[in-house]
């Protein structure tokens, strides 16, 4: 199965390619680590955007892409520019999309860690939780109780 964790901060959606065959982990190289809305209230660059990720999506012959959850009140909620971004990455065709908690995250990672330094992975640091939410949900459907 071939994952794309995406971490949504500001008008960029970090990502990070994770694959998982026979029970051997893969991250295999992409031409972009982000993806970015350029206009925030333009309808064009938000259309852009999406036929961006909708493509990026294709190419690599993802089958899921998997999105950091981010609250919707108090101090740590998300922007409405990234509410816009993750609708725009849902709404795509042909695309299954699934949203985690990073609490499920957390629990899921803590019952099956991370094998390998982060630093080993030879992604970017700015990369770490698109990485860690594509790893998360993997451990979950394929360790799955």
């Amino acid at each position: 199965m071939r994952v794309c964790g995406v971490e949504i901060k500001g008008n960029d959606a970090v990502i990070c390619l994770l694959s998982m065959k026979d029970e051997i982990f893969d991250i295999p190289d992409c031409r972009v680590r982000k993806i970015t809305l350029e206009k925030v209230t333009s309808r064009e660059s938000l259309k852009v955007f999406q036929f961006t990720f909708a493509k990026l999506m294709s190419d690599y012959k993802i089958d899921k892409v998997i999105i950091r959850e981010r609250p919707t009140k108090g101090k740590f909620s998300g922007s409405a520019v990234g509410f816009k971004l993750e609708a725009a990455i849902q709404l795509i065709d042909n695309l299954e999309v699934e949203l985690i908690t990073p609490l499920a995250i957390k629990e899921y990672i803590k019952k099956n860690p991370i094998s390998v330094a982060y630093a080993d992975t030879g992604l970017k640091s700015f990369q770490e939780s698109a990485f860690a939410t594509a790893y998360a949900y993997l451990m979950n459907s394929y360790y799955a109780e």
